[in-house]
């Protein structure tokens, strides 16, 4: 039979990586290899554009909580447990999908639907229903019938909560003018005495909406995101790829191999690849790709892998992380997976390390990636190689 005989390296799960870089580093018999990337590239590709969507979405609410809402809209089952892990990982503060907060200890959070206010005869006593299921978790979904009158009627009802000693969390709202709604909302909460209960917002949200209706002076402090979200929109899909890098025949050096192509950006790094970042206290300074085998200086000069003439020289001194760590060896898991709210976490902590204009949405400022020098003189021997137009 086929055992499992590879060793395997990968960035942890939280980790900002950025194009061109290996994620993940494989070795071994080259039918084991090439069984694995499927499966590799299905969950690596999806959950990576899923985090990097929720980053962005968290980065638009500047601090305010983001909950996952898209279970609904997510492509399958799967799809849906998969996106909701993700999306936390990559920043949201919870998620309505109950199933991954069960499978994967995610906070659950969510409000009723509007079917259930429209299964009783007025909104107030649909929401006065709801309060005496759920006390303590009174988020009154108000744009039913009439969303002024509805935060109306769920003030009514907060006042009977408060006299059985409970709370109105806050109050929803799923449509129409979200900046003029949540604005005029906040007036008649505060006047009435819930200064402390929150609004809630969705309505096909992402980044580039929130931070519009921020700019708008929208009164939400809750940010609820679905269909965006779990989709990837407007990215349907990362392109990440799995290739065949270098290959050694036994009792033989490794030979480097290469895919070329008329486009740049399809042809491949070769070598046994590994990425080091280097960093001062304050922040991350540049990525530098460099081969194992070879080596990197401490001062390395690292080449634009797509313009050669762009090169950016290191400073000697700063302290560097090898991004790329041991997950398995000899087909034994050797590394053990911290637990999901550590790498939320952990992905918080890599976002701080990077300069504003990185993470801004529009002309972002480009984060020194690049192959080391002898690395990239190795590339393009080969390419030339490929094309006949050098010796061996």
């Amino acid at each position: 039979g086929l055992e499992f005989s590879c060793d395997v390296d990968a960035v942890p799960e939280g980790t900002i990586v950025f194009p061109h870089e290996p994620l993940v580093r494989v070795q071994g018999p080259i039918v084991q290899c090439q069984i694995l990337e499927t499966a590799l590239l299905n969950m690596i590709n999806f959950q990576s554009l899923i985090a990097t969507k929720a980053a962005r979405i968290c980065i638009s609410t500047m601090g305010e909580p983001v909950l996952e809402f898209g279970l609904r809209r997510a492509q399958g089952i799967d799809g849906a447990l998969a996106a909701s892990r993700a999306a936390y990982i990559g920043g949201s503060a919870a998620t309505s999908n109950v199933l991954a907060g069960k499978l994967f200890g995610i906070p659950v959070r969510g409000t009723h639907a509007h079917s259930w206010v429209m299964s009783f005869d007025t909104e107030e006593e649909s929401f006065q229903n709801y309060a005496k299921a759920m006390p303590n978790n009174c988020v009154f979904l108000v744009d039913t019938y009439d969303t002024i009158e509805g935060v109306r009627h769920a003030i009514t009802v907060g006042r009977w909560l408060r006299e059985q000693g409970h709370k109105m969390v806050g109050i929803r709202l799923d449509s129409g003018d979200l900046a003029y709604l949540s604005r005029e909302a906040r007036k008649i909460l505060d006047d009435a005495g819930f200064q402390s209960s929150v609004i809630v917002a969705s309505n096909d949200l992402d980044e580039n909406i929130i931070a519009s209706l921020k700019q708008q002076g929208a009164a939400i402090a809750v940010w609820g995101v679905g269909t965006k979200l779990v989709t990837g929109h407007d990215q349907a899909a990362l392109g990440g790829v799995y290739k065949l890098v270098a290959i050694r025949r036994p009792g033989k050096p490794w030979e480097y191999k290469i895919k070329i192509s008329e486009q740049a950006i399809k042809m491949t790094n070769p070598g046994i690849l590994q990425i080091r970042r280097f960093h001062d206290r304050q922040e991350n300074l540049g990525d530098v790709i460099y081969d194992r085998e070879i080596g990197i200086p401490s001062d390395p000069v690292m080449v634009d892998p797509m313009d050669s003439t762009r090169r950016k020289k290191i400073t000697p001194g700063l302290d560097a992380t090898d991004l790329l760590i041991p997950v398995v060896r000899a087909g034994k898991l050797v590394y053990k997976t911290p637990p999901l709210a550590e790498i939320h976490q952990f992905l918080q902590d890599n976002l701080c390390m990077f300069h504003g204009g990185v993470k801004r949405f529009v002309n972002p400022h480009h984060y020194p990636v690049g192959l080391e020098s002898k690395l990239n003189d190795l590339k393009t021997r080969l390419i030339l190689k490929a094309r006949g137009q050098a010796a061996d």
